[in-house]
């Protein structure tokens, strides 16, 4: 009885006890959860602040000392537009070629010659533009998936396939499905390159490396306008294979390159992959003891401005572009991308028209062309040296919108010389137009780049920058279609009127950026986040105040970052 007793108390006790135990163990665990919880954010903040203030204190010689592996990482990247921009050159130039025409044209017992027919000509110019579309859609998921290397791989290697149909194309149908299909992997190049370069340097290199992207576009196009000129005494088909054959000496060495070069730390962050996103970033730096670079801190700064995107921001898909906030910042990219066209660019474009009209011959209207594309190269230049005399982007896109206006106004007056002098008139055209192009490289064209990689979020970066790049490529359809009507004799007939016209375009376009666009230089990706949220006035930008680490924080990204910290933690007491 004794015994039964004892056993039945023993068994009560233990029946006490153990949900008591097990209250206050479940206890300990989640005040020990909360307080890693804590500890983390803690030290996110901590170590983010440090990097944010370091950073915005670095100047640009700091920066170039720090970050020399993430600058030829970058411009290694950065050339796969000057490929973009060769091919895309080629096109466009070659109608004037004998047996090009031949090969892909129509006789034409009108004129007893051959000749690509205008529907051909117009096919041929845009498929590139279909094809892009298609790439900038497809970028936006495959290279948040795969990470930016591997998807400028694999477009590269697309381009390699396609270019065997160029070379080898027995029609204009094959050529045109040639221009289709490489105008998929070079949509995907012009909106990683930008991208890359914005996420691997500091803020006071980001304008630099961004903007680089226009220079490639601007050496691409020189390199064509060359290549063309050195076939011009060709009367064979090789002076267009040899062109197109050249597409090939291209992709190879870029994937070799491309293959080691460190994947983005923000793609890794946002992917959980906190310790290569480290190792990536060591990868891109040098040691330079007067920043007191640490990369740990620097990893901490990018957590804590996904884990702030992550808490305005619903998702990553396109619709999401659309929503909240982001909508705003998406307008912003793809009005910036669209005004690019919308301020002349397709009517700057003729000015070797204007110069034959004026009696050059065919050598010296390349020879024009030769130099406007240089011109590209020196505004990139121009643009950077402005940058670093402290003018911001803002700044820099709102006046030379202003610039531009003034100069399709002049172009429009014109219009207004009498017939007698139409030669003078005609090389008055030209030379403004090439004056034009200068002022448009050394602002909107260049400055453009910079704009579009700062505004958009980090986390919606990529398909921000696609739905922006997608309406500039529709825009610039619609103005090709129109420009040559406006100035064509046999059309509308509007010759420099159009300046008018274009004039007109272009200040609704300074109205625009006036009360929208505003400054990023000197912003951290996070100060940007808070701003727009906040819905601080664009012309307020670079005057308001804000602190990114008074903002709660929560999500996956610092979840992955609790988790790492208690992996080390753990790690050094095995140590000890």
């Amino acid at each position: 009885m004794t015994s039964t007793n004892a056993a039945g108390d023993g068994e009560m006790v233990a029946s006490l006890d153990h949900p008591m135990g097990t209250g206050l163990e479940a206890r300990e665990q989640t005040d020990n959860d909360q307080f890693a919880h804590y500890k983390a954010k803690d030290r996110v903040i901590h170590n983010a602040k440090a990097a944010t203030e370091r950073e915005q204190s670095m100047t640009l010689m700091q920066g170039i000392r720090l970050y020399p592996k993430a600058i030829a990482w970058s411009m290694l990247i950065s050339t796969c537009i000057i490929m973009e921009g060769y091919d895309v050159c080629l096109i466009n130039n070659f109608y004037a070629f004998p047996q090009f025409n031949k090969k892909y044209g129509e006789f034409q017992p009108d004129t007893n010659d051959w000749q690509v027919p205008a529907r051909w000509q117009a096919g041929l110019s845009n498929g590139a533009n279909v094809g892009e579309l298609i790439g900038l859609l497809l970028n936006g998921y495959v290279s948040e998936r795969f990470g930016y290397r591997y998807t400028i791989i694999g477009a590269l290697t697309l381009v390699i396939a396609w270019t065997a149909l160029f070379f080898t194309a027995p029609n204009v149908q094959t050529l045109l499905a040639a221009e289709v299909l490489c105008g998929i992997p070079w949509g995907v190049f012009q909106t990683l390159t930008i991208t890359y370069a914005s996420e691997v340097c500091p803020v006071a290199m980001r304008g630099y490396l961004t903007t680089y992207v226009n220079f490639c576009w601007g050496v691409g196009q020189e390199i064509a306008i060359g290549v063309i000129m050195s076939m011009l005494k060709r009367n064979d088909e090789w002076s267009y294979r040899i062109p197109y054959a050249l597409q090939w000496m291209w992709p190879v060495p870029l994937i070799i390159g491309i293959y080691f070069a460190p994947e983005s730390p923000w793609w890794l962050v946002r992917q959980g992959k906190l310790d290569e996103a480290k190792t990536s970033l060591l990868r891109l730096t040098s040691l330079d003891k007067e920043t007191g670079f640490d990369a740990d801190e620097t990893v901490a700064m990018i957590v804590h401005t996904t884990a702030l995107e992550e808490k305005t921001t619903s998702g990553a898909t396109y619709w999401d572009c659309f929503q909240g906030v982001d909508f705003r910042r998406t307008e912003i990219v793809c009005m910036v991308w669209a005004i690019q066209n919308l301020s002349g660019n397709s009517f700057s474009n003729y000015s070797t028209y204007f110069l034959k009209q004026a009696g050059l011959e065919e050598t010296s209207a390349y020879g024009f062309a030769l130099g406007q594309y240089g011109i590209n190269m020196v505004g990139v230049f121009g643009a950077w040296f402005l940058m670093s005399c402290g003018i911001g982007r803002r700044s820099l896109y709102l006046y030379g919108l202003c610039g531009l206006c003034a100069m399709l106004l002049v172009l429009g007056f014109l219009g207004l010389v009498p017939e007698e002098h139409r030669r003078e008139g005609s090389i008055a055209t030209g030379s403004i137009m090439l004056g034009w192009a200068l002022i448009y490289q050394l602002t909107v064209g260049t400055v453009c780049y910079s704009l579009v990689s700062e505004i958009s979020t980090r986390r919606l970066q990529m398909k921000t920058v696609a739905l922006g790049r997608i309406l500039y490529i529709i825009v610039g359809i619609v103005c090709s279609v129109l420009t040559p009507y406006m100035i064509n004799p046999t059309a509308w007939d509007w010759a420099n009127f159009a300046g008018f016209f274009w004039g007109g375009i272009c200040f609704l376009s300074i109205i625009y950026t006036y009360f929208r666009v505003p400054e990023p230089s000197g912003r951290t990706f996070a100060e940007m986040d808070i701003l727009f949220q906040k819905g601080v006035s664009a012309r307020k930008f670079n005057k308001t105040t804000v602190d990114v680490f008074h903002e709660n924080i929560e999500g996956a990204v610092l979840n992955n970052y609790e988790k790492r910290m208690a992996a080390s933690s753990a790690e050094k007491e095995r140590t000890v």
